[in-house]
């Protein structure tokens, strides 16, 4: 089997889609031939490495967005290789200009194409471009791309319900959850001990922990507020910020204006698989107030060493969450998430209860997903060849 992912963006950025695109072609490319069409990066020193093919496409780079603007119709290189791939089927991650040349391979070449539903368009429709209009044509562009397609699959229900309810979406959709690569850690002392040195944390301190782009998108701002009431009350903590982004400075600033730098670390980015284990194990809650995501790998990461997560009520991202089961969900005020926060400090027995309901419940592997999706694939193919779709 020869199987195409297209996407948008790729390493050396990283972000949850992109290690959704780099997990499927890691373990699909053990059964079959895969090839995942992305854009140049803008590192002239980045050397691809990986146990797929990676073909990139021509790319505009712009100093004030995390992202490029990838341009794959204007890229002979590109499509000359992309028309002799001979793929089987095409599974886009992105409705935009490389999503856009898979569909078109797809139809042209009469293979299956399918498409996995990440991210709330509208949002970003809505905070990029101020006329109605200008996002009803937008979205009504996207989902052209996406009702093209002959299956899509939504990461969780929330997101499945939204694409049909809202976003008007026609194609077949089913749900595929997220996963992760990581795996629990067993020596919990060892992996204290090494988060305690590199942090300079006490051995006994309760730590929180955020992990994602320092970006406004993620209600980071959120989080600063309530440690700040948290802090106000005196309750002793350190909150870890791991990753980076375009919001950085402007958020530590804030850090600084709400008095509490002394409560947090801002660990820059960390890609290293074991070092983020051992952080997400010494954390004891990993704290998402984001509205943006979908359903980000960052909460399942988390569960898989037993740190569950506090949510804001009606995130899509916690779609796969049952609220005091496996994840703690706040009303979304500043006040509101502190003060669940301060109800888990002080019940262990509901935190303990709650913890190990995330690492049951919502710790799932990418050999157990992409093993169902391997055999969506073969379905889909053997009734495209059959005329039914």
């Amino acid at each position: 089997m020869k199987i195409g992912i297209f996407v948008d963006v790729f390493y050396p950025m990283i972000d949850g889609v992109i290690k959704v695109v780099d997990n499927y072609a890691t373990r699909l490319s053990k059964v079959a031939e895969v090839t995942v069409f992305c854009p140049k990066c803008s590192d002239e020193n980045y050397k691809d490495d990986f146990p797929y093919k990676v073909v990139r496409c021509n790319a505009m780079f712009l100093k004030k967005y995390d992202y490029a603007i990838p341009t794959p119709g204007f890229d002979g290189n590109f499509l000359d290789e992309l028309n002799r791939s001979e793929l089987d089927i095409v599974h886009i991650h992105s409705p935009f200009f490389v999503g856009q040349v898979g569909v078109n391979y797809a139809k042209k070449h009469n293979v299956p194409v399918v498409a996995t539903l990440h991210s709330q368009y509208k949002q970003d429709c809505e905070r990029n471009l101020k006329l109605k209009s200008s996002v009803d044509i937008a979205m009504l562009l996207i989902m052209q791309t996406f009702n093209a397609c002959d299956e899509c699959y939504a990461v969780n229900d929330a997101i499945r319900s939204l694409y049909i309810d809202e976003y008007n979406l026609k194609a077949p959709c089913f749900v595929r959850r997220n996963a992760t690569s990581h795996t629990p850690i067993e020596d919990k002392k060892s992996a204290y001990k090494f988060v305690n040195e590199k942090f300079g944390l006490k051995e006994d301190e309760t730590v929180f922990l955020f992990v994602g782009r320092i970006n406004y998108l993620k209600n980071i701002q959120l989080i600063a507020r309530s440690l700040k009431i948290l802090k106000d009350k005196g309750y002793e903590f350190k909150m870890l910020f791991v990753g980076t982004g375009q919001d950085e400075d402007e958020f530590k600033k804030l850090l600084e204006e709400l008095a509490i730098t002394d409560r947090v670390i801002m660990c820059g980015k960390i890609a290293e698989a074991e070092t983020l284990e051992k952080i997400y194990a010494r954390a004891k809650l990993f704290l998402f107030p984001s509205l943006y995501d979908a359903n980000s790998l960052v909460q399942i990461e988390a569960a898989c060493q037993g740190t569950p997560t506090v949510f804001l009520r009606g995130a899509r991202t916690a779609g796969t969450v049952t609220e005091d089961v496996n994840g703690f969900i706040a009303d979304q005020s500043d006040e509101a998430f502190a003060e669940k926060i301060e109800q888990i400090l002080n019940d262990e027995e509901y935190y303990s209860k709650v913890a190990e309901g995330a690492k049951r419940d919502l710790y799932v592997t990418w050999d157990e997903v992409v093993s169902d999706i391997y055999k969506d694939y073969g379905r889909l193919i053997a009734k495209k060849k059959a005329g039914v779709i």
